[in-house]
């Protein structure tokens, strides 16, 4: 990075205005070259795994070289428009204050006891069937996705953006982007979609693990169960599909005392997965707003990590 405050000064950004709906937010450019070369490759006779390579290596490099060459355009103008450009590009690769907004969006409906209305937001941000669950399975999914989150969100983005800068992080977006449109197992997408898939969970591996002390000195500071979160989440680290998102789901169902995961359905079939955590309790909704803390918590301390380096 070339402006040492940069990332500090994005999560200010990022704390002000989390995700405007309408500003032309480099993910949306990244979605549509996607969609774009989906087009292009499935129309033609090569093999959907390797046209699936290619699609994620072109979107990546574009990603990369074109961060890394505006924050450079940038820099060579103007001193000062080159440490604002790389401020506002660093901000838009962050999405904490996104994610928070949405749980408390959640846990507002739940608040009002409107069950319809708990289960449409819940809908906007996890890919499971949502028109049968309860309020507990309504808490534990917005818990889930804001522990997963935490990581893919704030975690992992710092964590490139300390090792390579901006354009690392933006490349990483690109990763999670692939992985959120296309890295899906159904017919249309396990082959072509199958590469992206498995580098968003290597990109994510390292950092799945540094939530462990990221999480627990959270969870200490929240004045939650911190030794309980560590137990779990090195107990419980293997319970999923996923290599990493056990790590996270179980530090912070450990942390509230709550059992996570069981199986769902998505789009209408049935999969199976591992309870994470112990069953010592139902969940309740102010399980969402100290999952939220949490999250702060674990975003400052990312932050300051960051600075540091």
């Amino acid at each position: 990075m070339y402006f040492k405050y940069s990332i500090f000064i994005a999560y200010l950004l990022d704390l002000i205005f989390a995700d405007p709906y309408n500003m032309p937010h480099p993910v949306k450019i990244i979605g549509k070259l996607i969609s774009f070369l989906e087009d292009i490759f499935l129309k033609t006779h090569i093999s959907k795994f390797i046209s699936g390579i290619f699609t994620a290596v072109i979107t990546i490099s574009i990603s990369y070289i074109a961060t890394y060459y505006l924050i450079n355009l940038s820099y060579g103008v103007n001193f000062y428009l080159g440490a604002v450009f790389e401020c506002v590009l660093a901000y838009t690769v962050f999405a904490s204050k996104c994610l928070e907004k949405e749980a408390i969006k959640i846990y507002e409906e739940i608040k009002k006891n409107d069950l319809n209305s708990s289960r449409i937001k819940l809908s906007y941000i996890v890919g499971r069937d949502t028109e049968k669950l309860s309020f507990s399975d309504i808490i534990r999914a917005t818990i889930e996705t804001v522990a997963e989150n935490t990581v893919d969100a704030v975690i992992t983005p710092i964590f490139f953006m300390i090792i390579g800068g901006v354009p690392l992080a933006m490349a990483f977006k690109a990763v999670s982007t692939l992985d959120s449109m296309i890295g899906y197992r159904n017919e249309k997408y396990e082959q072509f979609g199958k590469f992206s898939a498995r580098l968003d969970d290597v990109c994510n591996f390292i950092p799945a693990r540094i939530s462990v002390i990221i999480f627990t000195f959270s969870a200490y500071i929240n004045s939650l169960d911190w030794k309980n979160c560590i137990k779990i989440g090195l107990r419980d680290r293997k319970k999923h599909l996923s290599p990493n998102c056990a790590y996270p789901e179980g530090l912070i169902a450990g942390a509230l005392g709550i059992q996570l995961g069981g199986a769902h359905y998505y789009k209408g079939k049935l999969v199976e997965k591992d309870t994470i955590g112990d069953d010592l309790r139902d969940p309740d909704k102010e399980d969402i707003l100290k999952s939220v803390k949490m999250l702060r918590v674990s975003t400052v301390i990312c932050v300051i990590t960051a600075f540091k380096f």
